[in-house]
C-alpha cells in the first residue's frame, strides 16, 4: 500500500534539514497545504510507507501534501519526532505559505503527534495551522484510559504490552506525561479546528474521546467521530475496504463528502454522543461528537447523536474541499 496511485507527483525536498517530499494527486489545483505525519509508533514507516496516505490525502483535500521522515526512535528519542514536525512547519512558513493555508495530519501514534505539534505552536507563539487531524490518535503514553483493557478483544492490531513498549522505546518514563509527548495532558486553550477519528473497536478509542472532552471544556472546536467494527486506522485502506472509502474522511460524494476542517467559513453545531465502552452494536454505525525546538522537560448507517453537557464549544467548522 506504500505505491502511490498512478500519476501521483513526488519530489524530493530538504524542509530545513528534515528530509520530506511534495506528494500531490493528479488534477490538484489548491496551493494551500497538509503536512502529513507517518504513523509507526516513533520507531517505524518512511516517506515510503507514508506515500498511499499522502496521496489520498491530497486527493480529498485537493491539497499539496508534505510528507516529512523524522527522526526515529530508539536512535532519536523524544523530543526528536516533534522537533522535526515543527522544524518542517516553519519551514514552509519560509516558502511564503501562510500558515491559514496549512493543516497538519497523521496518524495512530502522531495523530498524537499532530496535537502536540499545535499545543507546542501556541506554546511557541507561532502562527497556528488551520486545522488539524488526527486518526486513531496515541495521546496518553501511560495508558491509563479504560479501552486499553476493555478493548483487548476487539483490537486485532494493537495490544496494551505493546503500546507499553513502544512508549518506552519512544521517551523516558518521566516524560511520558509531558504534553508534547502525551497531548492529553496539555492545555487544550487557543487550538485551532481539530478532526478526530476512531474506532470503538480499538484499544486507543479512550485516547480520542478523553482528548475530545478536554479539548471542548477548554473551548476548542472539536468533531470527534466514532465508528463501530473497525480495525486501527481503517482509512489506510482506502481502496480496499468498502467502509474505509465511505468514512467521511475520503469519501467523495454527498454533503459532507471532501471536506477539510478549517477556520474558512461558517460553522455548523455538531452535537456530542457518548462512546460505548464495548463493541455491542453490528456494522458501521459511526457517533460524532464536537466540542521552535521542544525541551524534555459496508454501508454506514445514521451517525447516532445524543447531546453531551459540557463547557466547551460545540461547533466545528466543516468545509467541502475547494472547487477542482
Amino acid at each position: 500500500m506504500s505505491r502511490p496511485p498512478s500519476g501521483t507527483h513526488i519530489e524530493p525536498v530538504d524542509a530545513n534539514g528534515v528530509r520530506a517530499e511534495w506528494v500531490v494527486a493528479p488534477g490538484v489545483t489548491d496551493s494551500a497545504v497538509l503536512l502529513s505525519l507517518h504513523g509507526g509508533a516513533y520507531s517505524l514507516g518512511s516517506l515510503v510507507t507514508n506515500r498511499w496516505f499522502s496521496a489520498l490525502l491530497s486527493a480529498t483535500s485537493n491539497r499539496r501534501v508534505l510528507s516529512i521522515d523524522y527522526r526515529l526512535a530508539p536512535e532519536h528519542r523524544f523530543p526528536a519526532a516533534p522537533d522535526d514536525t515543527l522544524t518542517a512547519y516553519h519551514w514552509l512558513l519560509t516558502q511564503n505559505i501562510a500558515a491559514g493555508d496549512i493543516a497538519i495530519a497523521g496518524n495512530s501514534a502522531v495523530g498524537g503527534l499532530t496535537l502536540s505539534a499545535v499545543i507546542a505552536l501556541r506554546d511557541q507563539g507561532s502562527p497556528l495551522p488551520a486545522a488539524a487531524i488526527a486518526l486513531s490518535p496515541w495521546t496518553d503514553l501511560t495508558g491509563s484510559g479504560a479501552s486499553v483493557t476493555s478493548c483487548v478483544s476487539t483490537d486485532l492490531m494493537l495490544t496494551a504490552d505493546g503500546l507499553r513498549t513502544s512508549a518506552a522505546t519512544y521517551a523516558d518514563p518521566e516524560h511520558h506525561k509531558n504534553p508534547y509527548a502525551s497531548p492529553l495532558f496539555a492545555q487544550l486553550h487557543g487550538l485551532p479546528p481539530i478532526l478526530l477519528q476512531a474506532s470503538r473497536a480499538e484499544i486507543l478509542r479512550d485516547d480520542t474521546t478523553r482528548f475530545a472532552d478536554r479539548a471542548s471544556e477548554y473551548g476548542t472546536d472539536v468533531t470527534t467521530e466514532l465508528y463501530a467494527d473497525m480495525p486501527h486506522v481503517w482509512q489506510m485502506f482506502a481502496g480496499i475496504l468498502p467502509e474505509a472509502d465511505q468514512s467521511d474522511f475520503v469519501h467523495a460524494s454527498g454533503p459532507e463528502g471532501r471536506w477539510l476542517v478549517s477556520l474558512r467559513g461558517p460553522g455548523r453545531p455538531i452535537p456530542r454522543t457518548q462512546c460505548q465502552s464495548s463493541r455491542r452494536s453490528r456494522g458501521n454505525g459511526r457517533g460524532r461528537t464536537t466540542g521552535s525546538s521542544i525541551r524534555a522537560s459496508r454501508e454506514p448507517r445514521t451517525p447516532t447523536r445524543g447531546l453531551k453537557q459540557g463547557g466547551g464549544s460545540t461547533r466545528c467548522r466543516c468545509l467541502p474541499a475547494r472547487s477542482r
